[in-house]
């Protein structure tokens, strides 16, 4: 291999689909995926972000309109997949949201809301995929997006921090159940620079929360995608059923 060229990590060629893949962590995974020689279907409930990145990507294959909260949408939305792609071999399930709430004050249908999304939708699309990779001789991969908000309790965001820890299990469960021909972990990030954390905390709560972390900064989403694409490559082909933290030391 020429000095200055990509390694060949087994991606070139895979078809993989990124849930919450027009912003934030999804977007960057979306992209590292597509650089590596992957073929990336994005999928995302807000359109006009979806239409923007694939107005403006040009190394992404494609995207699907769908809320992973809604199961039948799920369903079509991987109608749409075989239709373009002829199959899966890679999931990143990231659609996820989250509202800063005391616990007193989360209603009924803010935590429907969270879990739907952050925990059935990972379901819905994680069984879609495993489902299709069970039928490939090759198997697959899938990863979650989990948190370090569903290791240890942070106030505020109780919805959240269950529907994180229930990801965790489901990554678990799922890997003993497929092995050994898919792969399923999940990863824990810390804070990460996002826009979805960026509208929930000021410049200030920012700067408080940098203090408290060793490394003094948050991550950038193209950190967590690295890690999403090294655990979807041959070079995590020994890896499963594992929740890999993502932190800057926090946890620790």
């Amino acid at each position: 291999m020429m000095s200055g060229q990509p390694r060949n990590r087994g991606l070139s060629g895979k078809c993989a689909v990124v849930t919450g893949g027009a912003s934030g962590i999804g977007l960057a995974t979306a992209r590292r995926l597509a650089s590596e020689g992957a073929q990336v279907i994005v999928f995302d409930k807000n359109r006009q972000a979806l239409e923007q990145v694939l107005d403006g990507e040009t190394e992404i294959a494609g995207g699907v309109y769908v809320d992973v909260s809604d199961p039948e949408a799920v369903v079509h939305a991987y109608e749409q997949v075989d239709a373009r792609m002829g199959g899966i071999d890679i999931l990143v399930a990231n659609a996820g949201i989250s509202y800063r709430s005391p616990f007193l004050e989360i209603t009924p249908a803010q935590w429907n809301r969270v879990l739907a999304t952050n925990l059935s939708g990972i379901f819905y699309t994680a069984q879609q995929a495993a489902q299709r990779m069970m039928r490939n001789p090759a198997g697959g991969a899938i990863l979650m997006t989990a948190s370090t908000n569903g290791i240890s309790g942070h106030p505020f965001y109780a919805d959240y921090n269950a529907s994180k820890a229930g990801v965790i299990l489901l990554a678990r469960t799922m890997a003993l159940e497929l092995a050994p021909k898919v792969r399923v972990n999940a990863v824990c990030p810390g804070y990460v620079l996002t826009p979805m954390q960026q509208a929930e905390y000021t410049p200030e709560m920012l700067e408080q929360v940098n203090s408290k972390i060793p490394l003094a900064r948050h991550a950038t989403p193209e950190e967590v995608a690295a890690l999403f694409t090294f655990l979807a490559s041959q070079e995590g082909a020994y890896i499963t059923g594992q929740a890999i933290v993502i932190d800057g030391g926090e946890l620790a």
